[in-house]
C-alpha cells in the first residue's frame, strides 16, 4: 500500500495565477506559506519559521483556485510531487481540494459594519 497526501492550512502569499501547459492545458499556481514555531531552549522565546509551498491545480479545481487572492486563508489536500527543470530540482503540491476558511471571520465582519451603520 502506498499514500502520497499532504494537507496545508495557510495563508496565500500572492494572487493565484493561470498559466498554460503543454497541449494548451490551463492551470493555476499559488504559492501558501504555513508557519511552525519552537520554544529556543537557552532564552525560552518563541521562534517561529514560515515555510513556502508551491501549489498546481487543474480543471475545475483550477478554475476555483484562480479567484483565490493574496491573504486567503484555506486549506488544501493534495500530492507532493518533485520535478526537475534545466537541472534545479522543485518540490510542488498538486492539489486536490481545496477549502476556504476565512468565510466565517468575513461574514462577520460584514455584520459588525452593518451594525455600525445603524
Amino acid at each position: 500500500m502506498y499514500l502520497n497526501r499532504a494537507t496545508l492550512m495557510g495563508f496565500l502569499g500572492s494572487d493565484a495565477e493561470v498559466r498554460t501547459g503543454k497541449n494548451d492545458q490551463k492551470f493555476t499556481t499559488f504559492s501558501l506559506a504555513t508557519k511552525t514555531s519552537e520554544k529556543d531552549k537557552e532564552t525560552g522565546k518563541y521562534i517561529s519559521h514560515t515555510e513556502w509551498h508551491r501549489c498546481i491545480a487543474f480543471g475545475k479545481l483550477g478554475e476555483f483556485a484562480a479567484t483565490l487572492k493574496k491573504g486567503a486563508h484555506i486549506q488544501l489536500e493534495g500530492e507532493i510531487q518533485h520535478s526537475e527543470y534545466k537541472g534545479v530540482q522543485t518540490d510542488s503540491i498538486r492539489v486536490h481540494s481545496i477549502l476556504k476558511l476565512d468565510r466565517a471571520a468575513k461574514a462577520a465582519e460584514d455584520e459588525f459594519d452593518e451594525e455600525e451603520a445603524a
